[in-house]
């Protein structure tokens, strides 16, 4: 949530400002601004709302300069107005702050420089930045800024100009991405990578603790002492230039992801088939097969989708590997103290990579001596540098607030390592050979899967002003029905709940009337009959029913109010596919209500905060 871009070059800046800006909408905002600088003046703009709102107000007053940041909101304190948008300055103008994070003691600090006389004009926790620096500003801004956060307490990615100081920006981070980057037109400053595509061509990720000072020319890299680091630039991914920043022929970046499932599949299975071995491969587990032998329990972490990514990979690694599993939300195991033995192994999961809680919870776990390990799907993101081993998914840029096609992929790469982990254990090779066989033709299982889309439209266009919803499934897609809800709530805004389709009847059946659809999740398997009667028990009760079932399947449609016909696939890949349905379904309900599909109000892609 929130996002920063900042230039200091050799052309203007408030182009490329904006056009940062632009791709780092996706993360959630909802006001933005920018500051540029000329000769020793600076210009400050900022509007609440989107950022078409902005570029109106550029449009009447233009922000001249060579150098400047600009910033997305995503309001914690203070409502979403033009004075709580950033960028903030000090009471003399001569300091500009853009912040992403919390300033945990940002009240004590204010109300210590309201006793000094200085005054207010917004309610954020940031503005505290800005008077800070500026107090602390003696004609050496990389001073100024190292001295002021010696009195902060929390997390913060945080930019800062000075108009004392013309072409330079002052960056520091703790518990909040920032990537500075070198290109031909001069030094660029992001919380995303993907904000600068196509204009580096090598980045410096900034650690916790760091301070980094840019000028057209050249960058300096401090720690918190003001030693001078040495800066490691790296190769920007290709993914950065190839274009998967456009929505292409797609209405929505939502939808295009969807339909990219199966090359984003492919694209995560991709050289880790052993073929020889009967079994998945990976490069960057960095434990060897005595050391993974030697474990005996794991604890999978995350928040969201990636929990119920989570939840599945329970169900795969305690079947496939015989392995106990435990999952748990990021945001209570960070308080929690569990007790965990040298033989459990943290796994953490997360698209983004910048998970605020789940990072916190991967520190913990090293802080007490237990190997870390994550599945992350941005190169360079700090869990991804953090944890000591782990997985990419490679399932490219996923834009869309509302998760798709990075759930699939983290499903598939659990499918991948639960088999790795059996393999280790008890599974015989012909287990494997058969597990392998049936990974290569889930690609096109999901791709035939879209053949329903039509078929789900007009099941949105028929339920698409109901208020609630329920969402049913049992083992492997117990998960899947928590995921369908999220997704309806997510863009939708219609209130949905998942459960296991057997507790319905432990309370939720109250809810069931006329007007509330209750989505099964029936394909044939081990418990078919069971989740059967439960239909029963919600027909007899007078709901709706929307049955997603494998092929045709007379038993399920003698119920069903409405029926979407997936693939067939064995029950452990049943998630990967059955979930395709309900990703289309919570898009095609938003699309009827008029929602705002890519970008939902109060949500954003990357929670960087707690």
């Amino acid at each position: 949530m929130c996002g920063i871009i900042g230039f200091t070059g050799r052309c203007e800046a408030a182009p490329i400002l904006l056009e940062g800006l632009r791709r780092l909408e996706y993360r959630g905002y909802d006001s933005a601004g920018l500051v540029t600088g000329t000769g020793r003046q600076l210009h400050v703009r900022k509007k609440a709302g989107r950022l078409c709102e902005l570029l109106r107000l550029l449009a009447a007053q233009p922000a001249a300069g060579c150098y400047g940041i600009g910033h997305t909101r995503w309001a914690t304190h203070g409502p979403a107005n033009d004075r709580n948008a950033h960028p903030h300055t000090d009471s003399r103008g001569w300091i500009a702050v853009v912040h992403n994070g919390v300033i945990d003691n940002y009240a004590v600090l204010r109300e210590q420089l309201q006793r000094q006389g200085v005054v207010f004009r917004s309610d954020t926790d940031t503005e505290v930045l800005a008077h800070l620096i500026a107090r602390c500003y003696q004609g050496d801004l990389v001073g100024a800024v190292q001295q002021a956060l010696q009195l902060v307490r929390g997390t913060y990615g945080l930019a800062v100009v000075c108009q004392q100081e013309p072409g330079i920006i002052v960056a520091a981070r703790l518990g909040s991405p920032l990537v500075i980057g070198s290109g031909r037109a001069g030094r660029y400053l992001a919380s995303d990578a993907h904000a600068l595509a196509g204009w580096v061509d090598k980045l410096h990720y900034l650690e916790d603790g760091q301070i980094c000072q840019l000028s057209g020319e050249d960058c300096e890299l401090f720690d918190q002492r003001l030693a001078p680091l040495t800066i490691t630039l790296q190769d920007a991914p290709g993914e950065l230039t190839d274009g998967l920043l456009d929505k292409g022929d797609y209405p929505h970046f939502m939808l295009k992801e969807i339909y990219e499932q199966p090359e984003a599949l492919t694209n995560a299975m991709r050289g880790r088939l052993h073929e020889a071995d009967a079994t998945a491969h990976f490069g960057g587990l960095n434990l060897t097969a005595a050391q993974l032998r030697q474990v005996e329990r794991i604890i999978i972490t995350g928040c969201g989708t990636s929990y119920y990514a989570g939840l599945v990979g329970e169900y795969l690694i305690e079947e496939l590997a015989r392995l106990p599993v435990e999952v748990e939300y990021a945001s209570e195991l960070r308080y929690r103290h569990p007790p965990l033995d040298r033989h459990t192994i943290l796994l953490a999961i997360t698209q983004s990579g910048e998970t605020a809680d789940t990072l916190a919870a991967v520190r913990e776990a090293k802080r007490r001596g237990q190997i870390t390990l994550a599945i992350c799907n941005v190169v360079g993101s700090s869990i991804a540098r953090e944890a000591d081993g782990g997985v990419y998914l490679h399932a490219g840029p996923e834009i869309g607030v509302a998760s798709t096609k990075a759930f699939t992929a983290q499903c598939l790469v659990l499918t991948l390592l639960a088999l790795y982990l059996g393999r280790l254990r008890h599974l015989s090779a012909a287990q494997g050979q058969r597990i392998l066989q049936e990974l290569r033709a889930l690609p096109e299982a999901v791709r035939a899967a879209f053949a329903c889309h039509t078929q789900v439209k007009s099941i949105a266009e028929k339920y698409a002003h109901v208020h609630n919803a329920l969402y049913l499934g049992r083992q492997y897609l117990y998960p899947v029905a928590l995921e369908g809800a999220l997704k309806l709530k997510e863009i939708s805004y219609i209130h949905a709940e998942g459960y296991p389709a057997a507790e319905m009847k432990h309370g939720p059946i109250a809810l069931v009337d006329e007007h509330t659809p209750s989505v099964f999740l029936v394909p044939r398997g081990q418990v078919f009959d069971k989740v059967l009667a439960n239909m029963q028990e919600i027909k007899a009760r007078g709901g709706p029913i929307i049955a997603v079932v494998s092929g045709h399947d007379p038993e399920v449609a003698a119920l069903a109010d409405d029926v979407i016909s997936i693939p067939h696939v064995p029950e452990y890949l049943q998630p990967i596919v059955a979930v395709v349905p309900l990703q289309l379904l919570a898009y095609e309900m938003a699309l009827l209500r008029g929602c705002d599909v890519d970008r939902p109000r109060h949500l954003a892609k990357s929670v960087t905060v707690e």
